[in-house]
This record gives C-alpha cells, structure tokens and sequence, in this order.
C-alpha cells in the first residue's frame, strides 16, 4: 500500500505542475484576447467590428474540444506542427479570450456615458478617456465574470489529455490502468486536487474584489 502512493502522489503532482503551466498561461494569453476583442468590438470601424464578431462567435459557438483537435492533429497538414503545449496553450487562449471579450464589452458599456461626457469635459482624448476614466471603473464589473472563466478554464483543462499532453487527468488515467484496485483513491484525489486549486483561485478573486470595492469607497 505504501509503496503505491509512493508512485501516486509524485505523479499526480508532477500533472498539477502541467495543469498549472497551462491554466496560467492560457488565462494570460485569454485576458489578452479578451481585452484587444472587446476594445474591437467597440470600435467606430464596421470591418473591425464584423472581423472580431466573426472570431468571437466561431469560437463561442463551436467545441473547445473540436478547436483543440483543429490545432494540434489538423495544422499539420498544413505544415503547421505546434508542440502540445502551445497547442494547448492556444486553443484555451482563443476560446476564452472570445468569451472574455463580451465581458469586456458589456462592462465598458455598463459605464455611464456622463463618465465618458465628464472625461471630454476634461479634454481628455478618447484612448485617454478610456485608459484613465472608463476601464477602472469596468475593471470592477470585469473581475467576476473573469473569475467565472478563470475556474472554468482551470476545470477545463482536463481536455489536454486528449492530447495526450501530461496533466493530472492523463496522470491520473495512466495511474488508473496501472493500479485498477486504488481506482477511487486516485479518482478522489484528483477531484481534490483540481477543488483545491479552484478554491485557491475563488479565495483570491474575492479578495481581489474586496479590495477593488474598498478602494472606489
């Protein structure tokens, strides 16, 4: 019994170090897309706005499963072979990044416009406006639903195993087929594993949250 959880618990860690690499990355690149999307989508020019809808509802509206499989096994015949990581890494990017996008814009607009009047009033330039009046205050409507998208992408990164890229779902898979009795121990541990750096995350939006609301008193 011993000697199994020796062989266990390095594993399933060695895959939380994967699942992290690939969450922290994935919601950097995911904020990123988010941001420049939604600012698009805003924008006074029709064909910027059609390009980044168009982006925005094909990555919406289809698998984040299929799109994972699109870059990894069909952009090779193409000529475009990415490491499983970067793969990996895009394809969570993309489809949250189209999600976050909404949110980035549904919050600029939940701004008063007498904010967006005040700022002119000011002679502040548009970009100024936006940089100095406007996303401070959206920031603060952003930062839940981010939160929201952040534990789902978290959650969904057990998709890598398909992959077969080395997180703690392929680890926990690989422990399963070697060790068929210890199924529910390692199944447990690994619903405790990805709880524990859920509510990590929760814990520190939260706190986000409260210090962002403090700060606007």
């Amino acid at each position: 019994m011993e000697s199994a959880w020796i062989q266990i618990v390095p594993m399933l860690f060695a895959g939380a170090k994967v699942t992290l690499e690939v969450a922290a990355l994935s919601s950097i690149l995911a904020l990123a897309i988010s941001l420049a999307a939604g600012l698009c989508r805003l924008s006074q020019y029709k064909l910027i706005r059609f390009i980044v809808t168009v982006y925005v509802e094909l990555f919406r509206g289809s698998s984040l499963l299929i799109q994972l499989f699109w870059l990894y096994f069909a952009l090779p015949f193409a000529g475009i072979e990415l490491p499983k990581l970067t793969a990996a890494v895009l394809a969570f990017g993309l489809n949250y990044g189209a999600y976050g996008s909404e949110v980035v814009r549904s919050s600029i607009l939940a701004v008063p416009k007498g904010q967006w009047e005040a700022a002119l009033a000011l002679n502040m330039r548009r970009w100024q406006s936006l940089l100095y009046v406007i996303l401070p205050q959206a920031g603060v409507r952003m930062l839940p639903p981010f939160g929201n998208l952040a534990i789902e992408l978290i959650k969904g990164t057990c998709l890598v195993y398909f992959i077969t890229l080395s997180d703690m779902t392929y680890q926990a898979i690989v422990l399963r087929n070697n060790y068929i009795d210890w199924t529910p121990e390692i199944l447990m541990l690994l619903l405790l594993m990805y709880f524990a750096i859920t509510s990590l995350v929760s814990f520190g939006i939260r706190k986000a949250e409260r210090s962002m609301a403090a700060g606007r008193l």
